[in-house]
């Protein structure tokens, strides 16, 4: 199907205002947060209810044409890049809270509603939505859903599987389904907990039943100042040894703090080679015995400062700058690649280590801002897309990082999944075995491949009816 027509047959769908096709508009949906990597769709098309979404992909389905879901294109692992050919389905015009249950602890909200926007919306009744990514300020439940994304809270409270209950999907044939519902329990296989996290490929997801979470009674939450990364990093496994689960653990490197104090004025101490903040909530009785717990671990581990937030308005100012930070690195580079691996809290010292030879090994800056309390790290890359062997150097040293990850017995991703960034690394910790389980899997839900084509599985490998992208960068194919 030519161009002219299928703008004709997606606009008798959703109206010609529902349709982007013109060549300089369609650069905005070339790549998502991961720029290095950049496909520009034949379409967009903005549907504004499920019946859409689902005459849309039949559609495309009867005519063969590949296509991918988008959100709000935060995604950090193209897992929203568009396959060749194919056509983009935006969510965001689905932006509705559909209902919100406080009696039960309940929210129904359509793909497209801002993660934030949701908190917002019930922090009247006294709840939140907890799931919490640093872009929760744009991102979109349903991109959250299809990574299923975490976020600084995700050390005491989980990620999104454990606070959605119910999705609607519009399977890759146009067929509508729930899986799951708005109760905790379900009959028959967890289908919900398959797609949730699956980036995308086994169908997509319009609305939910979110989980509702009544807002903590208390905060106390910690600036903890360090001249040594080391030192950071023993901190955070010996809040954990000593049985301390805070609500959110998070550290940032001397890099960062450079780049968040010129954003944002917190007060953050230039000369500090690490900061870690630390966030208690619960009941007021006994929080303050908990946070001289946190004082002593972190005083054993030679902080140098301890700083504990003195109103709502400073700890607000204080999780803006941790939010923001990865924005905030725009001030130091015309470009730079996050990076999502994970290895054990015990080894952050040595994976820290690992950064430091491998910005030395290929002369590039590298700031971390991540998650410790999971292990969770983000190396931030700077260097400039125009130039290509700068570009090559981002990439390559991403990888032996990751590799480091694994070598560790840590993974390749926390939270920004696989999409089509990671796709050659999948067999460092999978055998052939798991990875034909995995598209044996997606061939159930996609026979005919259409759905999100090319992400998540090695691009050496065979996927019966998956296309494949072309990937613009230079050394994808030097993962392994």
């Amino acid at each position: 199907m030519d161009r002219e027509r299928l703008t004709e047959a997606l606009a008798a769908v959703v109206g010609r205002d529902g349709v982007v096709d013109a060549p300089d508009e369609l650069i905005v949906y070339e790549c998502d947060g991961l720029t290095i990597d950049k496909n520009t769709p034949h379409a967009v098309v903005f549907p504004i209810s499920t019946e859409q979404v689902s005459q849309v992909v039949r559609l495309l389905y009867a005519a063969g044409i590949p296509f991918v879901a988008r959100g709000a294109g935060t995604g950090l692992s193209g897992g929203s890049l568009p396959p060749d050919g194919g056509v983009m389905i935006s969510l965001t015009r689905m932006n509705r809270i559909v209902e919100i249950d406080v009696k039960n602890q309940r929210a129904l909200v359509e793909a497209g509603v801002v993660n934030l926007h949701l908190s917002k919306a019930v922090a009247k009744h006294g709840y939140h939505y907890v799931p919490d990514p640093s872009s929760q300020y744009s991102c979109t439940i349903g991109g959250n859903i299809a990574e299923n994304s975490g976020g600084p809270h995700t050390l005491k409270y989980g990620v999104t599987t454990n606070h959605t209950l119910g999705i609607e999907v519009v399977l890759p044939d146009g067929q509508v389904v729930w899986l799951g519902g708005k109760t905790d329990d379900t009959p028959g296989y967890d289908l919900r907990g398959v797609v949730i996290g699956s980036e995308g490929m086994l169908g997509i997801v319009t609305r939910a039943y979110v989980r509702l979470t009544r807002l903590p009674q208390t905060y106390r939450t910690f600036l903890v100042v360090y001249d040594d990364v080391r030192d950071a990093s023993n901190t955070v496994a010996g809040l954990i040894a000593a049985s301390i689960v805070p609500a959110a653990l998070e550290m940032l490197d001397k890099v960062v703090i450079g780049a968040v104090e010129a954003a944002f004025h917190f007060g953050f101490p230039l000369d500090a080679e690490a900061v870690l903040i630390i966030e208690l909530d619960g009941l007021e009785a006994g929080i303050d015995t908990q946070a001289g717990r946190v004082r002593e671990v972190c005083q054993a581990n030679h902080a140098r400062d301890i700083r504990m937030a003195k109103d709502d308005q400073e700890r607000t100012l204080l999780w803006t700058s941790r939010k923001r930070a990865f924005g905030a690195l725009g001030r130091l580079s015309p470009s730079y690649y996050t990076q999502d691996g994970v290895v054990p809290r015990t080894k952050l010292p040595e994976i820290m280590k690992v950064i430091e030879e491998t910005r030395k090994k290929y002369n590039l800056m590298i700031g971390n801002v991540f998650h410790a309390g999971d292990g969770n790290i983000h190396p931030c890359i700077a260097y400039d897309e125009r130039d290509p062997e700068q570009t090559k150097k981002a990439v390559d040293a991403s990888g032996e990082i990751l590799k480091a990850c694994v070598e560790m017995g840590g993974s390749i991703t926390g939270e920004h999944g696989i999409g089509i960034e990671k796709v050659n690394f999948m067999p460092l910790i999978f055998t052939d075995d798991d990875l034909d389980a995995m598209e044996s899997l997606k061939q159930v839900f996609d026979a005919k491949g259409l759905c999100n084509p090319g992400k998540v599985f090695p691009t050496n490998r065979s996927c019966i009816g998956c296309g494949t992208i072309e990937l613009n960068q230079t050394s994808r194919q030097a993962a392994l």
